[in-house]
C-alpha cells in the first residue's frame, strides 16, 4: 500500500470519527430531553408511580413504596423493578412497552443522581 493510500483513509476515518462526534454533541441533548419528558409522563399519567413513592423532581410524596430520592436506585434496577414488580409493586411488562420502562427508569435515574 502506498503512503497516498493510506493517508487517503486515515483521512476518510477521521472525517467518519468527526461527524459521529458531531451528530453525538448536538443530538445528545434533544435526545435525553425527549427521553425526560416521556418518563416524566410515565412516572406521573400512564404508571402513576408518585402514588406510592416520594420523587421531588415530579413533585410526588406517596407513602407506600420506598422514597426514590432517598434509595437512588440504579438504572438497571429501577428497569427490573419496573418491569417484574417488587414487592406489593405490580409488573408494568406489558402495560408499558420497553420505550417507556426505559424512559422512566432514565427519568427517575437523572432526577436522584443529580
Amino acid at each position: 500500500m502506498t503512503r497516498l493510500k493510506f493517508l487517503e483513509q486515515q483521512f476518510f476515518s477521521m472525517k467518519k470519527v468527526i461527524l459521529f462526534l458531531f451528530i453525538f454533541i448536538f443530538f445528545s441533548p434533544a435526545i435525553a430531553e425527549d427521553k425526560m419528558k416521556l418518563g416524566l409522563n410515565v412516572y406521573n399519567d400512564k404508571a402513576q408511580c408518585g402514588t406510592c413513592h416520594t420523587l421531588k423532581a415530579a413533585n410526588s410524596n406517596g407513602e407506600i413504596g420506598p422514597n426514590l430520592d432517598l434509595l437512588k436506585p440504579q438504572k438497571s434496577q429501577i428497569i427490573m423493578a419496573v418491569t417484574n414488580g417488587i414487592g406489593v409493586m405490580p409488573p408494568w411488562e406489558g402495560i408499558l412497552t420497553k420505550e417507556e420502562i426505559e424512559a422512566v427508569a432514565y427519568y427517575v435515574l437523572e432526577s436522584t443522581n443529580d
